[in-house]
This record gives C-alpha cells, structure tokens and sequence, in this order.
C-alpha cells in the first residue's frame, strides 16, 4: 500500500481491491481459485457500473453489461454452495462463513426429511448463491466507503487520531478478537465513522401493512419506502454535524438515546447480519493503518463533496500521501 516515489495514491481503488481479497476468502474461503477471483472482481466492477447506469437493457450498455455479470457471479457462487455441501457431507472442518452456513442448512434438510417435509425453498444451492451475493456486495462496496471516509476523518481530526495511536500503543500484538474488544477508544470512532457517513444513504423497504407515519398520512401496503439514513444520522445526536466520537461513551450512549436515529445497520429483526463483521473489520484495519501508516490528504477542489459510488465517498475518493510509520 506504500507509494515508493511519493506518489499520492487513491485510498478507494486501495481499499476496494483489500476488501475483494478479504470478503471473498471469509465468506466464500476455499472455493474461488485465483483465475475464479480476477473474474470475479472483474464482474463485481461491472455490476457496480450497472447499478449507477441508466437502464437500457441493450448490448454494450452497462446496464446490459451488469445484469450478464450478475448472472455469471450467482453461477459461480451456487457453484461453490456445491461444493461447500460436498465437504460438509463428507465431514470435514468448516474454512469459511459459507461453510458454517452449509451445515445449519444441511441440519433444516434433515430434520424435514424426517417429518416427510419437502426442503426448506431457502435451502438450494441457487438461492444460497443469491444470498451471498448479497453479503459480498455489502462486504465489499460498504467497506470500502468506510474505510475511506475512516481515514479521510481521522487525517482532518488529528487529536482523535492521537487518541486512536495511543489506545493502539498499549496493545501488543499479535491481534486477536479479544484485543479488539479493548480498543474501546477505537470503536467509538469506527461508530462515529459510520454515523457521520453512512456508507449506505438509502435502504428501500415495502410496507408489508397500511402503515401510519404521521396522524395525517398512512403509507399504504405495498409501497416502496426509501428512508433516508443519510438524514436520519443528523437527527437527534448533540450537535450532529460535529465528528465527535465521545458521543458513544459509556457515560453518553449516544447510539441508545438516540437509537431511534442510529439506523445505519437497520433496525428490529431485519437489521444488517453483517453488523458485527462490518464493525470489526472497520476496526481492526483503523487499528493496523493508524499504527503502521503515516498519511496526509492531497488538497483538490471540492474533495469533500459527496459522490455516489452507488455508496458515499469524498469526491477525491481519498487522494493521500502514504509512508510507512517509523
């Protein structure tokens, strides 16, 4: 990650290809080959292309471009839903989140055999390669933007990563989920990152019931709701515009105040399952990046604008100057 010649270097095509390499390999761990995720990483580009494309289902169109993508990575990913119950049948030792899946969902097939049931539908290979799709591509474009903005917020708030390198001082390595758990200081600012920016600014939802949001307007069933998260990050907390990590102190608990407006993982029984990953992984790299990396931000116009990606990023995509720490 280190520039050799001084070069400032492009955080988020950094960060974009560490989060393919990580995602893929807890996820989906044994059952892509090298060849397998070059493709890969090759067709997740298109699809992100495609979903900030206009949709004109034509060939050579990026829409057109992505929905084939799309296709080609389900295929793969039913592929290695196969191959995981393979291994899983034949008993051997799980290497990877799919594999811990495979053998929850091998139990549901059993136990409806035995009551003369048909398998559950959520249990085929297929649909199983649609589910981790879908935690890859959260894995992998969500990260990433946090990772950026991590690092974007940290260089232009010097005394919060004081804090952060002083906190990571009294830790010996090697790391380990234990270790993670004593950074307190350091996931206050992974939560303050991903409240300031959300990676993921609109969550549709479909009111399942007439639902009434005001005394004078009821949703009605059926309809697409798109709330903004974005917004509702700004509402509530003290002084929301502010990066204040202290804000989810023990002695302010900001994030259950307010838990109203803490919605970046959603909330109720439908809230993100990569919840904890997510945060732990925001972690552990603000952990390894602020003790090993001394880096300044490159100064271009407007390079804290927005820009969507389809997740946020600084309009600069994180233009920084890296050396190793001494």
């Amino acid at each position: 990650m280190m520039a050799s010649n001084g070069s400032p270097l492009t955080l988020r095509v950094l960060c974009r290809d560490m989060n393919l390499e990580t995602s893929q390999n807890v996820f989906v761990g044994p059952y892509l080959t090298p060849e397998m995720k070059e493709q890969f990483t090759k067709d997740y580009n298109a699809f992100n292309m495609g979903v900030m494309a206009l949709p004109l289902d034509f060939p050579g169109c990026l829409y057109n471009k992505a929905k084939h993508a799309v296709r080609r990575l389900v295929a793969v990913l039913t592929e290695c839903a196969r191959q995981s119950r393979i291994r899983m049948n034949q008993g051997e030792e799980p290497e990877c989140l799919l594999d811990f899946w495979t053998k929850e969902i091998l139990r549901e097939i059993e136990e409806a055999e035995d009551a003369g049931l048909p398998a559950p539908p959520h249990t085929s290979e297929k649909e199983v390669g649609h589910h981790v799709f879908d935690f890859l591509f959260a894995a992998q474009d969500a990260s990433t933007s946090s990772l950026v903005w991590a690092v974007t917020l940290l260089d232009s708030h010097p005394k919060v990563l004081e804090k952060v390198r002083k906190e990571q001082s009294t830790l010996s390595s090697p790391l380990s989920l234990e270790k993670i758990r004593l950074m307190e200081y350091t996931q206050m600012v992974v939560r303050e990152v991903l409240r300031f920016r959300p990676p993921a600014t609109l969550v549709p939802h479909v009111a399942r019931v007439n639902f009434p949001i005001t005394e004078t307007y009821t949703i009605p069933k059926g309809t697409i709701v798109f709330p903004s998260v974005f917004d509702s990050s700004f509402q509530g907390f003290t002084d929301p515009h502010s990066f204040d990590p202290d804000r989810f102190s023990p002695e302010r608990q900001e994030d259950q105040r307010y838990k109203r407006n803490w919605l970046v993982f959603g909330a109720g029984p439908h809230q993100c399952l990569g919840q904890r990953y997510a945060v732990n992984h925001l972690t552990l790299f603000t952990s390894l990046f602020t003790s090993m990396v001394e880096f300044t931000r490159v100064p271009t116009p407007g390079q804290d604008e927005l820009v969507y990606t389809p997740t946020i990023a600084p309009k600069d995509h994180g233009f920084f100057l890296l050396s190793k720490r001494k």
